[in-house]
């Protein structure tokens, strides 16, 4: 019908415009799609970080605490059982070599040392009889017949039986002498007494008989030691004469150093750890017997080892390694860790100098895997 035409002509315009829309929104999706597809493109990995490995000598710090002792101790004990006469020092007295200390008093070994006396003196009177006897004996016999032989053996041997017991009896006044010498106390060095156990009239015995505790305590404080016990790992690191430095809560803002002078060369039982002694000058006496001291200490190999940057080392549920570069590809190599320095660490395998290592190694990083030079 003809009216049916406009209309149909109409439809007809609608659509094509449509699809021209639909095809330019086509073109400009794709268009606007390009960048992205661009960016997922992935760009060029970067050069892994190497460095070659050089020998150098281990040199480091070990902090440890410490504790310093008196150069010499000496616990002042009775040798007898007895009584304190006489109490020359106190505590915090300063004596020096041969300064009396106590006086003791042991009645029984002035009556046992007059006894002995006198019977030295008894022996000696014996003696002299028994020799005259013999000389006489021993003239008598020049004469053919008038002594029998048997008479000059026997008082030859009576001379001798007293003559031993003149020494015996000497020798027993000599070991009560003595003792009695004992009974006075006198300073064995140079030192201040930092204790004192007994009054006048104590009495006083051997260790664990009449004494519990030393009568004096006796420390020489004009030098002292300084004891620290290096743990296994750092033992072979530390060396005689090597210089300690160290400081003590209550000097604050004083540091002081020591030269090792001596070491145990075995391990505690208990720590397994190595006792070092180093001497300390204490011409102040501003250090104290039994202070507990914080100590650093030089750490160094006896010649030159390979240290390698911590980053270049992986410790890993598979072990210790590195990665070592060859032919363009990283190669595991297992080693021993030693000692650490700063930010570098030393490490033992099969490894030297001139090797080329990844700085930053990781876990990630597979055996075999190509590695670009940096």
């Amino acid at each position: 019908m003809p009216w049916k035409q406009p209309e149909m002509r109409t439809r007809a315009n609608r659509w094509c415009i449509l699809l021209t829309l639909g095809g330019l929104a086509s073109v400009s999706g794709c268009r606007t799609a390009e960048p992205s597809m661009e960016a997922t493109v992935p760009t060029a990995r970067a050069a892994t970080e190497t460095f070659r490995v050089e020998a150098s000598r281990l040199a480091s710090n070990l902090r440890l605490p410490a504790e310093l002792v008196a150069d010499q101790t000496v616990d002042v004990y009775a040798k007898v059982n007895s009584y304190v006469k006489h109490l020359r020092v106190d505590i915090g007295d300063v004596v020096k070599k041969g300064d009396l200390l106590v006086t003791l008093e042991a009645p029984e070994i002035e009556a046992q040392l007059a006894s002995a006396r006198a019977r030295w003196a008894a022996m000696e009177a014996l003696h002299v009889a028994s020799k005259a006897s013999y000389e006489r004996t021993v003239r008598t016999s020049a004469t053919e017949g008038a002594v029998a032989h048997d008479a000059v053996d026997q008082a030859r041997a009576k001379e001798q039986a007293d003559a031993a017991q003149v020494v015996a009896a000497k020798a027993h006044y000599d070991e009560l002498l003595a003792m009695r010498s004992y009974l006075v106390m006198r300073a064995p060095f140079d030192g201040v007494v930092t204790e004192r156990n007994v009054e006048l009239g104590t009495y006083v015995g051997p260790s664990g008989r009449g004494s519990h505790k030393p009568m004096l305590v006796v420390r020489a404080v004009q030098k002292l030691r300084l004891h620290v016990s290096i743990p296994e790992a750092y033992s072979p690191y530390v060396h005689l004469d090597e210089t300690v430095k160290f400081t003590v809560r209550s000097l604050p803002g004083r540091e002081f150093s020591a030269r090792i002078t001596r070491r145990a060369r075995a391990l505690d039982a208990e720590l397994r750890a190595e006792r070092i002694e180093a001497d300390v000058d204490n011409p102040d006496g501003a250090l104290l017997p039994l202070m507990v001291a914080d100590a650093s200490i030089a750490l160094s190999s006896q010649g030159p080892t390979i240290m390698i940057p911590r980053t270049a080392l992986v410790e890993s549920g598979m072990g210790t390694y590195v990665l070592r570069v060859q032919d363009g590809a990283a190669k595991r190599v297992p080693v021993s860790r030693g000692m650490r320095a700063g930010e570098k660490v030393e490490v033992f395998g099969a490894i030297e100098t001139g090797d080329v290592l990844v700085l930053k190694a990781s876990e990630e990083m597979k055996d075999g895997m190509a590695v670009a030079g940096g």
